[in-house]
């Protein structure tokens, strides 16, 4: 048995292997970060399941990878190489599913093919059918899409609908609820028909007039309560996606969350997508996959036109929702673009500006057109998908989205 600050090691067979020190430990998990040369001054050999993991890190963050040339140096900022033959890939793609966890594999895949140029190799049927789906992955096909082989079509196809059908799984239902929830509760009614449908704050508020200090207590000659939700239409939803390359990951899930939103028969929901040119994929909301294919990555940037398209698209100013997408790098009349918005807000369009709707952190946009949307009340932020439910939710209910982002977002 090994004792405090000491563990038992696998030699890669299943076998039980040393018994190592925390000292021991710390040296070889180092061994392992730092790779090639730069390793020697650990003094810590690597062998069986250890020497096999750091050949796949290897190959892509080390000179002298598979299929690369040598070279010493750490890891950061080095060259790797897993060459140019799809058999090599693909048995590197299996190795590091089976020595890493599968958000490590996501990540390790797209360093790959960021670093090492692997683009042509994934229209290769067997290729996809090696690789962890996810996100990223996604994106980089929906970019290929145009060049993508027929043989290789039905195999890409299969990955995308994978990766949308996990992220309705994981998405969906908070969704419907938050979006529900807020429509019920927006709809006023001053003839609530149970007391659970009483809105309490509003209620007393309206009531003060009637309060009696002798009894500490308000008594309410009106009632302000939440109406049942109605089977029509309550709101229009028109979001509008950037399609440049930038803002991949924003695209899957912009249009995975519109195949949700359009499910709803309480909503209109609209869907376009916008580089230089703007194409309106409403009619494809039933299947995201298709909707996803309908896109294409990459291009310029003309944010004022695909905004004129939205307005036509919006017949209930007060009781609509739009949603801009997009890093705001604008390519077209910038000034216009602006006086768009500013007119959508007047006539009673709530406008939000979402500059990444991602996990990827902060992104990058333009900073001057952000401020002036702000200047005008209009903020623009960055959206995780998962605050997303609870923004559509603000948005249903009016709220102050600027205060909604600064409370619910960080900066």
């Amino acid at each position: 048995m090994s004792t405090a600050g000491e563990r038992a090691r696998d030699d890669g067979d299943g076998r039980a292997g040393v018994v190592m020190s925390a000292a021991d430990e710390r040296l070889r998990r180092w061994r392992l970060v730092l790779g090639g040369g730069a390793a020697d001054g650990t003094g810590c050999g690597l062998d069986g399941t250890d020497a096999q993991m750091d050949a796949a890190l290897a190959a892509v963050y080390d000179q002298g990878g598979v299929g690369g040339g040598g070279g010493d140096g750490s890891r950061g900022g080095r060259e790797g190489g897993l060459g140019a033959s799809a058999p090599r890939v693909a048995r590197w793609l299996g190795d590091i599913r089976a020595y890493f966890p599968s958000t490590v594999v996501q990540v390790m895949q797209k360093d790959a093919i960021e670093k090492l140029n692997l683009t042509r190799l994934l229209l290769e049927p067997e290729m996809l059918e090696a690789v962890e789906p996810d996100v990223h992955l996604v994106g980089t096909l929906l970019a290929l899409n145009k060049v993508m082989p027929d043989q290789a079509r039905e195999s890409a196809r299969a990955l995308v609908r994978k990766v949308v059908e996990e992220l309705e799984r994981r998405l969906a239902q908070k969704t419907r609820a938050a979006v529900s929830g807020a429509l019920d509760r927006s709809a006023r009614t001053h003839r609530p028909k149970r007391v659970a449908d009483i809105d309490w704050d509003r209620t007393i508020s309206a009531n003060l007039k009637n309060y009696l200090p002798e009894r500490n207590t308000v008594v309410p000659s009106r009632l302000i309560g939440y109406a049942r939700r109605q089977r029509s239409v309550q709101r229009e939803v028109v979001l509008c996606i950037d399609q440049s390359g930038s803002m991949a990951a924003s695209v899957v899930y912009s249009s995975v969350f519109g195949a949700v939103l359009a499910s709803m028969r309480s909503l209109k929901t609209s869907l376009v997508v916008f580089d230089t040119a703007v194409v309106d994929l409403t009619d494809r909301l039933h299947d995201p996959v298709e909707l996803l294919f309908g896109t294409q990555l990459g291009g310029g940037t003309d944010i004022n036109r695909a905004i004129a398209y939205s307005q036509g698209l919006i017949t209930r100013p007060t009781d609509s929702i739009f949603i801009l997408i997009s890093d705001l790098y604008e390519g077209g009349v910038r000034q216009e673009m602006l006086r768009r918005v500013a007119a959508m807000t007047q006539a009673g369009v709530q406008v939000i500006v979402l500059l990444a709707l991602s996990d990827e952190g902060a992104p990058f946009y333009d900073h001057e057109n952000a401020a002036a949307l702000a200047a005008m009340g209009v903020p623009a932020f960055a959206c995780t998908p998962d605050a997303f439910p609870d923004l559509m939710a603000a948005a249903i209910e009016r709220r102050d989205i600027g205060q909604w982002a600064e409370r619910h977002l960080a900066r």
